[in-house]
């Protein structure tokens, strides 16, 4: 979809989805932790209570012993009196935590073997054999149904030969996202989002848009303002950049314009000068060369004043229907031409000029292909205008140099038959200050076609409308 192709669209989503995934990480890593304490808090809790078992099962009578470990046992922690331990010789040890406090406790330095095997429990709920009814419903809701624990075994050697095992199991709890953790992430997320709406709004998307529109509207010919300096520094850089670059292109094309205009009108007063000297040649053969040579001298002359007219024009743009555009071209063409369906479409361009470059081509299909067609089109991004002629086309050599100011295929050098070459030229430097272009190719059928791409711009961009601001 076009609106998640937009900065701000992506900048929201780009903050949601990382507030979340550092959510869910501090989810993770708190449950982690917990887990943790609780295992440390039971590990240690069970190893003293083992430690108390030992020394009272050595310290009373034996007939004792079994009624000291009745005593001992409880829902969590199992106690046995064995001949042999659980824990089998050479078993994986903890970190030594567990085994240092048991030996604390009995005051014992490394005479005693006290054997530590941990291992995971995963699968489904399987409780302690020894809870109750109750504690065991209540340990299944707690877990919800799946355990994953750590399971501990304790194996400590006793006088007269014995093992006094001890198992005890720490569940790890399930991750929990209570209430107030859903509100903290929805008020964090809240106040974020507004200051990166307000700031993407205001300071980035706006100047960023009004920069676009601007680009968009110089390329097409369109006078454009200094943009204001505004937003972060990459986009004030930028704006200034911008400026700079419109102020350079403007004074190089009036430099341009006005050196041939310059030299366009400084070339008038020779050649009339040229003209009276030619009238006082008495051979009238010679006199009538000189003559026309001069008034051909004249001729461009005026074109190229024309043309440096022409691309100067301080003419506004303007929005307009295209198929009624190109009907009233047809009502009031000097050199008639067929005018094909196509679709409704409003473009903005300056109207005069797209009718002057349209009228020159037109006019080269009726001169130099006896009739000329104008069809119309419009695909994603363009406005495609096609005017087809009927006669002998162009060489592939030439298909280019066409456009280039004076050329003429036509070696008459006649006005009547070949003009002054400028008006393929002036029709595709007019398009091209559009934004588009113009291109020629000979048809398969015969003829020439020459192909008018304008491109079509959304109308809140040619206008500079920035609807966020």
């Amino acid at each position: 979809m076009e609106l998640f192709r937009t900065l701000r669209v992506q900048l929201v989503l780009l903050i949601i989805a990382a507030l979340a995934v550092a959510q869910v990480i501090s989810v993770f890593l708190f449950a982690d932790e917990r887990s943790l304490a609780i295992r440390a808090a039971l590990g240690f809790e069970a190893a003293g209570r083992a430690a108390n078992v030992v020394r009272l099962i050595e310290e009373a009578p034996t007939d004792l012993r079994a009624s000291i470990i009745r005593a001992a046992n409880s829902p969590l922690v199992r106690f046995e009196l064995s001949d042999g331990p659980i824990v089998p010789l050479g078993t994986h040890f903890d970190d030594g935590l567990v085994e240092s406090r048991v030996r604390t406790l009995l005051e014992d330095t490394y005479s005693r073997d006290i054997r530590i095997e941990l291992h995971d429990i995963n699968g489904e709920i399987i409780p302690l054999a020894n809870l109750s009814p109750e504690m065991t419903e209540m340990h299944v809701a707690m877990m919800r149904g799946e355990l994953s624990a750590v399971e501990m075994n304790l194996s400590i050697s006793i006088s007269g030969g014995q093992w006094l095992n001890v198992s005890t199991r720490f569940e790890r709890p399930p991750i929990q996202w209570p209430l107030y953790s859903v509100l903290t992430f929805a008020m964090s997320a809240a106040v974020i989002l507004a200051a990166v709406f307000w700031f993407v709004m205001t300071r980035l998307t706006g100047p960023l848009r009004r920069l676009a529109s601007a680009t968009d509207r110089l390329g097409r010919g369109e006078d454009v303002a200094p943009l204001a300096m505004q937003g972060p520094k990459e986009v004030r850089e930028l704006t200034s950049g911008f400026n700079r670059m419109q102020d350079r292109l403007v004074r190089f094309i009036e430099d341009r314009t006005r050196v041939l205009a310059a030299l366009g009108h400084d070339l008038r007063s020779p050649l009339t000068a040229m003209r009276v000297q030619a009238e006082m040649v008495d051979e009238d053969e010679t006199r009538e060369g000189l003559v026309r040579s001069v008034e051909e001298m004249q001729s461009m002359v005026e074109a190229t004043l024309t043309f440096a007219r022409g691309l100067t024009g301080n003419e506004a743009a303007a929005t307009v229907e295209i198929s009624q555009f190109l009907q009233d071209m047809q009502n009031g063409a000097v050199a008639p031409f067929a005018l094909q369906p196509g679709p409704s479409t409003d473009i903005r361009f300056r109207p005069n000029a797209i009718r002057r470059a349209l009228r020159n081509l037109i006019e080269n299909a009726v001169r130099y292909g006896s009739a000329a067609s104008v069809n119309w089109a419009t695909d994603e991004e363009s406005l495609v205008i096609t005017i087809e002629d009927h006669g002998p086309g162009i060489p592939k050599a030439n298909i280019d140099q066409v456009f280039d100011p004076f050329f003429r295929l036509e070696e008459s050098r006649s006005l009547e038959t070949g003009g002054h070459g400028l008006g393929l030229s002036i029709a595709r430097s007019i398009v091209r200050e559009h934004g588009g272009d113009v291109s020629l190719e000979n048809r398969k059928q015969g003829g020439l076609m020459a192909k008018v791409q304008l491109p079509l711009v959304d109308e809140n961009l040619a206008r500079g409308i920035d609807n966020d601001t």
